[in-house]
């Protein structure tokens, strides 16, 4: 072969490698979005209804407007494998029937997470005028009179951190207990305090702060305070709230922390609207002894 023949032929082999190259990270690429599709509960207010009435709907309908794309959903109730059942779901041949769940708390292993975008804590949630309104913390609760405190019936899920709280403090047989998980698919987090707080059923309510401050603002009569309540050793409280994606879709991820950011006064401003406490990390516990310098 000679001189030409090999340079036209080296040139060949590599338009063909570039080629080849080429039509291989096509083919990884995700095909474009056509919407923003959002996992979700279809029953489960203040966050998601299939009415779009939620704070995660408002969110995504924010979200939508920035990307320019419709947004749509893909609901099951958020019982027990609701990843697994939405964000994970797939069937040989098919596409995944949603993108992104608009809810999870930062450290949740079962999606890769997004940075943190509020902070919640519990709530205790109560009428006022019934002898409660010095209560402004937790320690203030604590401190009730044993007269007063031995008369409250204090609504509370199980296993869960208010649950604790009430262990730890003695409070146990003030506890009336309600099922965090229930079959019934009408069945709303908002209950214990739309229903039973509001008719008189129990006295005070400790509740995730979302569910407090939204409930708390639907309820007309009686008025209702809420209380934010600060983590202590043995009780976390207060979480960070972020957004869930697919492990390995690194630029959708990418994507959705641009929107965290662009779109933070919006978020905000929905928050405010639904009444959730959002609250700093002054109400994370810190343990003294790791906050001492190192010897």
């Amino acid at each position: 072969m000679n001189d030409t023949l090999r340079r036209v032929a080296v040139v060949a082999l590599a338009c063909a490698a570039a080629l080849s190259s080429a039509q291989a990270q096509d083919q990884d690429k995700p095909p474009p979005r056509l919407a923003l599709r959002v996992c979700q509960d279809p029953n489960n207010l203040p966050f998601s209804n299939q009415q779009g009435a939620g704070i995660e709907n408002r969110i995504a309908e924010v979200f939508g407007k920035a990307l320019g794309l419709p947004v749509e959903y893909y609901s099951f109730p958020q019982r027990m494998a609701f990843i697994r059942n939405t964000l994970r779901y797939k069937l040989p041949g098919q596409d995944y029937p949603c993108d992104i769940v608009m809810g999870v708390p930062v450290g949740y292993d079962q999606v890769s997470v997004t940075k943190p975008y509020y902070r919640s804590t519990y709530a205790l949630v109560f009428p006022q005028g019934q002898g409660l309104d010095g209560v402004k913390s937790g320690d203030d609760f604590l401190k009730l009179d044993p007269a007063r405190m031995g008369k409250l019936r204090i609504g509370v899920y199980d296993r869960s951190p208010a649950s604790e709280w009430l262990t730890k403090h003695n409070l146990i047989e003030r506890g009336v207990p309600y099922k965090i998980m229930n079959a019934d698919p009408q069945q709303y987090p908002g209950e214990i305090i739309e229903k039973d707080l509001a008719a008189g059923k129990i006295d005070v309510a400790i509740v995730w702060g979302p569910i407090a401050g939204y409930f708390a603002q639907r309820v007309k009569a009686p008025k209702l305070t809420v209380v934010p309540l600060k983590s202590e050793p043995g009780v976390h409280f207060d979480y960070e709230m972020a957004m869930g994606v697919r492990y390995g879709e690194r630029e959708w991820k990418q994507k959705i922390e641009g929107l965290i950011d662009s779109q933070k006064p919006a978020i905000l401003a929905i928050l405010k609207d639904y009444g959730v406490p959002v609250v700093d990390d002054s109400f994370a516990f810190k343990d003294p002894a790791k906050d001492q310098p190192a010897k």
